[in-house]
């Protein structure tokens, strides 16, 4: 029997992204759509301005849009997707919760709030314990649980690989594709034949993001790794995938070899989003290649390529698809774990 669910800033790049994912799942029906007042009350057809490259489902097209708001929302649906902008998220994701709805967001508002899972299901799906302790102290009747940004996500399941190493400093530089901002976010003037040396918040995101999702939790908090990450990100002239080269400073001092056997046997969860491998390693140098490699696994993979030693650790590229693995998908593989572990 399927869960009846949701997707909250429905008519959104991410929002697209949730309903092409979830229209074919086997465990999710989408029962509701939500967006702004303006777009209320239109058929999602007539609503959205499809973008993504497939096919609008047709069992979603006609569906009325409502507002997104706790009353318009049927009660009888217990899990909803956000992908609502952080200034928006954070006024009306708590308001769902209060309501009893469980919430999987894709938006940045909360995720280093103590209490709020920030959870990559096959890195740290122990933190969903947290939700215990978000009900007790806010009082919720529902949950929100936090994916975290694209750009970090892309890198952590490759850092999870290397902690098994002593995993002491991080330095990344990153060269994240143009949908990472939105349909708007960066004109064809700004960035064609054009590099932009700078995203706002984001390196910020990253250094702090990864620490908490590589973290221990002791049953009432979340201790931060003790690594160090520095993060420096761009923005290039690349439609989908996020590349980031990465230098890690380790305890041990492991071989390339080493290195990418331990991500080549790092574990997948046995959810039905999770990819297996979930990290693909190339031996060529010259990969991962965001156009070639950025639907590995259906587009949740990570890919990792030209591991080298250096000293003190390694250096290597990671990629992932930044509105699949980075957004949605990740979204839709929490909504995945809170249904594996009961929380629906």
């Amino acid at each position: 029997m399927s869960i009846r669910v949701g997707i909250l800033g429905a008519t959104g790049a991410v929002g697209q992204r949730l309903i092409q994912l979830l229209e074919p799942h086997p465990d999710f029906e989408i029962a509701a759509l939500t967006a702004s007042p303006a777009s209320a009350g239109r058929s999602y057809r007539d609503a959205s301005k499809w973008r993504v490259d497939t096919p609008i489902p047709e069992s979603v097209a006609e569906t009325t849009v409502v507002e997104t708001d706790p009353d318009e929302v049927p009660n009888d649906i217990p899990l909803l997707f956000s992908s609502l902008p952080s200034s928006i998220g954070a006024e009306v994701e708590p308001a769902f919760v209060e309501e009893g709805y469980v919430v999987s967001s894709n938006s940045s508002n909360g995720r280093m709030d103590e209490d709020i899972p920030l959870t990559i299901p096959e890195v740290n799906p122990e933190h969903l314990g947290l939700i215990e302790v978000q009900r007790d102290e806010r009082g919720w009747d529902g949950a929100l649980i936090k994916n975290p940004n694209c750009s970090t996500i892309t890198m952590v399941p490759t850092l999870a690989a290397l902690d098994g190493f002593g995993l002491q400093q991080v330095r990344v530089s990153t060269l994240q594709a143009v949908s990472g901002a939105g349909y708007s976010g960066v004109t064809s003037m700004e960035i064609l034949d054009n590099v932009l040396p700078h995203i706002g918040g984001e390196a910020q995101k990253m250094e702090s993001e990864s620490l908490k999702l590589l973290g221990a939790f002791d049953g009432a908090e979340v201790s931060l790794h003790p690594a160090d990450v520095s993060a420096s990100c761009n923005r290039v002239p690349t439609l989908d995938g996020h590349l980031e080269n990465v230098w890690a400073d380790l305890e041990d001092d492991p071989s390339a070899e080493d290195v990418a056997a331990m991500m080549e046997e790092y574990p997948s969860a046995d959810l039905p989003s999770s990819p297996d491998p979930l990290i693909h390693v190339f031996e060529d140098p010259e990969r991962p290649q965001p156009r070639m490699d950025r639907m590995l696994g259906d587009g949740m993979a990570v890919a990792a390529g030209g591991i080298e030693e250096t000293p003190g650790g390694v250096q290597y590229n990671c990629l992932a698809h930044n509105t699949i693995r980075g957004a949605a998908g990740a979204s839709v593989l929490n909504g995945e774990l809170l249904l594996e572990e009961g929380y629906l």
